[in-house]
């Protein structure tokens, strides 16, 4: 799959933290179908062997949906299922170091919570970027929100170069503020995954996104 992502603004992650294993199949479905750019499995303190069984199951949906498949963490296992990518975080090593393993075409994700890390993702060369958690969340006990502040800087600044992903504490209800901060794109995690109805979720946050760019376009 394409290493494209400048038309991506919806980033969804089935985390663990909120999904059972039982329910991974279902809920990837639901994310898909509510319109999910990328998707990403997040199995954090669950051994290789598992996490590695999950991304199977969910791998060929995503191939399905051609709705491209990102593995947190863990680029031996991203190589092995054949997922479309792999995502870091900032002591996870180099983009050198992921590349040899995932390959050239695959996409490789930087987490960044700073102008500085995003600038020096995008000088090294990574793919896209996550950028916060701009509010405090669940997903990232005892870790302080980095607030709106930084997002336009970051997205006008680092935008033309690579897609620029805003993250951490989003949902739907302050959505139109972190847009109006600035950011064009978002991860959300627990408002979708925590819905009653998951795809119903999503296409409302794609409303609220595709709201912002036809705005900015008429601009």
């Amino acid at each position: 799959m394409s290493r494209d992502l400048s038309d991506a603004v919806l980033y969804a992650i089935l985390d663990l933290g909120y999904v059972s294993g039982e329910a991974i199949e279902a809920t990837t479905r639901s994310l898909i179908a509510g319109g999910a750019d990328l998707l990403q499995l997040r199995a954090k303190d669950h051994p290789p062997a598992a996490i590695e069984a999950m991304a199977r199951r969910v791998g060929p949906i995503c191939r399905q949906a051609r709705v491209p498949f990102i593995i947190n963490d863990h680029p031996e296992i991203a190589a092995r299922v054949g997922a479309d990518g792999v995502h870091v975080g900032q002591d996870d090593g180099t983009l050198a170091v992921a590349r040899a393993i995932v390959g050239a075409d695959a996409i490789v994700g930087r987490s960044t919570h700073s102008p500085e890390q995003a600038a020096a993702a995008v000088a090294e060369g990574f793919d896209y970027i996550g950028f916060g958690p701009l509010f405090p969340t669940p997903t990232k006990l005892g870790r302080p929100g980095i607030g709106l502040e930084d997002v336009a800087l970051v997205q006008d600044d680092l935008a033309c170069r690579l897609p620029v992903f805003c993250i951490g504490g989003i949902k739907r209800g302050n959505l139109p503020e972190v847009l109006a901060a600035g950011a064009r794109r978002v991860v959300i995690v627990s408002d979708l995954l925590t819905a009653p109805n998951i795809a119903k979720a999503v296409g409302e946050t794609r409303e609220l996104l595709s709201g912002e760019r036809e705005a900015g376009s008429a601009e």
